[in-house]
């Protein structure tokens, strides 16, 4: 065995380096592993490192030397630190690699680097020697802004994005990073949105994994471009005052060869155990959260993200299945750890480390948690003994909501706890409501299609599912395409039908929702405290038998409300009585059943004022128009406020 134990700081990595490595604290690992471009010697050249521990022998092959292992490119291995290095003069940026492996048991493996910061084009599976510091940030500004910005109590309307299908070009070819600055960016920002969320980037050997199953954790994907694009399309979306969240899969890897899955020979980045390392569901592995070199890769990736491509947050996939050994595993047995429970302790234990180590280095970021079960404390601090995120995705009320809007409108009067009962944990963590791709694949069909009724009436069920959404407390998500309301569920194969556009129900829809958007960010009592009991009060919730839902949004200045009334019938009620806080004046300045947004018409268009009659235990009270299927949003008149804010484009 070809073996160092001490060596030249600028190729074979530091002792310091290692122990923190070895330990779990080596939060920017990729800057000692991978292949970078170094001088040694008065050469130019690439220095490489890998942990490989178990590997008998480990080479660099690539095109520089057709791919022979025997070409003098053997790695030496820094002694027992499990991590092989070489210098190669001559390399360049460009040129392509992957590491021979020789396992101890005698068989051999070609893998791309772990550490790799761009990677060929799929099929090809060969890690790129890459220079990152390409790109001059011109996002200052906005990186400053972000540190000191208060994210709990600003309005947050996330675009969930799939770039491989947002759009095409007519042949089908995909746009790139840079075209996608160009078309994506100000579509999102004109339509309302404050961030786009982006369905993995990071390289995956199959598309119809759209992203969750990586191979290249370092290596933005060259489906669509080279880093330095992808770095401008960050800096553009900054410039239009988007933030960008990605989604982040640290809960396993796909098993393809030149992956992760037994690196060395061994399971390495797995667990050992085979019932831990197998995620059947999904056809992939586990991360080994037992080992302290996979939390410095995996948090380490993270601050990568951040640091080298000034990403705003992650989406963290499937917390769930991290934190409990048995959930979404089918085994015909239940695993168990050590204290006989069902948690995932390392799991659990590196979530707090990953959260406590972002926050610390990259503070206003969002860290925002996938996360379908009950577990208390999701979005809560570590030290107050939560898990760390700032955001918990709240599929519980996705799930009961859409439930509900699926029923005849007939039998939503016997169900109407589904949209009452969100309300009694809706401050128990910081929430976003998503509308994501989960709920419009695999035969789930698109929210239009769940919807019931006629023609107008699932357009006007969608109108009412969307206004109660954008008035629920909570952020907010939506996946690509809602906007133009299909009538076929997510086709990951194919762009969105923008043709959807040139038909009026379509199009009034899209106006709606971009109106919707609008109001949302104007009306600080939508937003201003989400995650506060403070910010809602329930002015009618048992209305089961005309299915209506009537509450305050309130933002944190006296004065600063609003009234939202939903109705879940298709009936119109004339002369509603509600009860109100205060006497005065009060116009309606939302309805989901304005004409131009393809309703109606049943709006309030006149002044109301109040009785001094109290009612719903409020001490004053009014009569209003009721739309079918929808929502109006009512606001004290001021002297700023004389008419409706938005009713219609």
């Amino acid at each position: 065995m070809n073996e160092i134990t001490e060596g030249h700081p600028e190729i074979y990595p530091s002792e310091f380096d290692l122990y923190l490595f070895h330990e779990g604290t080596l939060y920017e690992s990729y800057k000692m592993l991978g292949a970078h471009l170094a001088s040694y010697k008065g050469q130019e050249g690439v220095r490489f490192a890998v942990w490989a521990p178990h590997a008998k022998k480990v080479s660099v092959v690539g095109d520089f030397n057709n791919w022979q292992e025997d070409a003098g490119h053997e790695m030496k291995l820094v002694a027992d630190s499990g991590i092989w290095a070489l210098f190669i003069a001559g390399l360049k940026e460009g040129d392509i690699y992957k590491y021979k492996i020789y396992s101890s048991s005698g068989g051999t493996v070609l893998k791309a680097d772990p550490y790799a910061f761009y990677s060929e084009l799929r099929p090809n599976t060969a890690s790129v020697i890459y220079d990152l510091d390409k790109h001059d940030w011109l996002d200052s500004k906005w990186m400053s802004e972000r540190a000191k910005t208060d994210v709990y109590h600003k309005p947050m309307n996330i675009y969930e994005v799939h770039m491989g299908t947002w759009k095409k070009k007519e042949n089908g070819v995909l746009y790139t990073y840079r075209e996608m600055a160009s078309e994506l960016i100000d579509y999102v920002v004109s339509a309302g949105y404050t961030h786009i969320e982006l369905m993995p980037i990071m390289e995956h050997p199959f598309d119809g994994s759209w992203g969750y199953q990586i191979t290249g954790f370092f290596s933005v994907t060259s489906r669509f471009g080279k880093p330095e694009d992808f770095k401008y399309f960050v800096d553009q979306c900054h410039k239009k005052g988007l933030g960008v969240i990605l989604d982040w899969v640290p809960a396993h890897f796909c098993k393809d060869l030149h992956g992760l899955g037994k690196f060395d020979g061994t399971p390495l980045y797995e667990p050992t155990d085979p019932n831990k390392a197998e995620r059947p569901l999904w056809g992939t592995y586990s991360f080994d959260f037992a080992k302290p070199e996979v939390a410095s890769f995996l948090i380490s990736n993270a601050m990568f993200w951040m640091e080298v491509y000034h990403i705003d947050g992650f989406r963290v996939d499937a917390v769930s299945s991290l934190i409990y050994l048995n959930h979404d595993n089918p085994l015909p047995f239940k695993l168990k750890n050590q204290y006989g429970g069902e948690e995932n302790l390392e799991a659990i234990a590196f979530i707090k480390k990953l959260n406590e180590a972002l926050f610390k280095k990259f503070p206003g970021i969002l860290m925002m948690a996938e996360e379908a079960t009950d577990r208390p404390l999701i979005s809560s601090p570590t030290d107050a003994g939560g898990l760390g995120f700032n955001y918990k995705w709240n599929m519980g009320w996705a799930n009961d909501i859409l439930r509900y809007m699926k029923l005849e409108v007939e039998e939503r009067p016997f169900h109407h706890d589904l949209l009452t009962f969100s309300f009694f944990y809706a401050f128990t963590e910081n929430y976003v409501l998503p509308f994501s791709h989960d709920e419009v694949v695999h035969g789930k069909k698109s929210l239009l299609d769940k919807m019931p009724g006629d023609y107008w009436q699932k357009f006007a069920n969608l109108r009412l599912l969307f206004g109660y959404f954008m008035a629920h407390p909570g952020k907010k998500l939506v996946f690509m395409g809602s906007e133009l309301a299909p009538f076929a569920e997510w086709k990951d194969k194919e762009q969105l039908d923008w043709m959807l556009l040139e038909y009026e129900s379509h199009t009034a829809f899209s106006q709606y929702l971009k109106a919707l958007n609008k109001f949302y960010k104007d009306s600080s009592s939508l937003w201003r405290l989400d995650h506060e009991a403070e910010g809602f009060e329930w002015i009618d919730a048992d209305n089961r038998n005309q299915s209506i839902l009537a509450f305050m949004r309130k933002g944190k200045r006296k004065g600063d409300y609003c009234i939202v009334v939903c109705n879940f019938s298709k009936e119109v009620y004339i002369d509603y009585r509600i009860g109100v806080p205060s006497t005065g004046k009060y116009i309606e300045v939302f309805n989901s059943d304005d004409i131009s947004f393809g309703g109606s018409g049943q709006c309030n268009e006149e002044v109301i004022s109040v009785d001094k009659k109290p009612y719903h235990n409020q001490p004053h009270s009014m009569e209003i128009k009721v739309p079918p299927l929808g929502v109006t949003i009512f606001m004290k008149q001021t002297k700023k406020r004389q008419g409706r804010m938005h009713h219609g484009i």
